[in-house]
């Protein structure tokens, strides 16, 4: 014979299965924080790459967008909360916003300022998402011609 579960047998299954979700969540949640958190501290200490290394990257990545027909390309994306002013600078185009970077978006404009300026090359920082309506991620572009 078939067991028919009561209410409150219902009730309490019903429970148990969103507090299991609930749990899976906030592991997810605090895992994707962690993750970030590395991610954040990567971001703030040197990379230890050479001039010779990056400049190595740097080629690949415009020797395929020429490639592509392009004249510009997206080098690096970062959290605005690398800047000293959240990305303020940045977001307001003001005279001087270089001196807001941390971390590895600094050493990109100072790799930039030494190596790729004086060939030629254009850099901009720019807020490319607004979650909430609030600066999100900056974007470096690098472009020439």
């Amino acid at each position: 014979m078939v067991k028919l579960l009561t209410v409150k047998e219902l009730q309490a299954k019903i429970a148990e299965a969103e507090g299991a979700k609930a749990s899976a969540a906030l592991k997810r949640h605090q895992a994707e924080e962690h993750e970030k958190a590395e991610l954040l501290d990567r971001l703030t200490k040197p990379s230890g790459l050479s001039d010779d290394e990056v400049m190595e990257k740097a080629s690949i990545i415009i020797e395929r967008a020429v490639e592509n027909g392009l004249m510009s390309v997206q080098v690096f994306r970062f959290p605005h909360t690398l800047c000293s002013d959240n990305g303020r600078a940045i977001n307001q185009g003001e005279t001087g916003w270089e001196t807001t970077l941390t971390g590895i978006p600094k050493e990109i404009f100072e790799f930039w300022r030494r190596q790729l300026q004086p060939r030629g090359y254009h850099i901009r920082y720019e807020i490319i998402d607004y979650p909430g309506g609030m600066p999100g991620d900056v974007g470096v572009i690098l472009s020439w011609g």
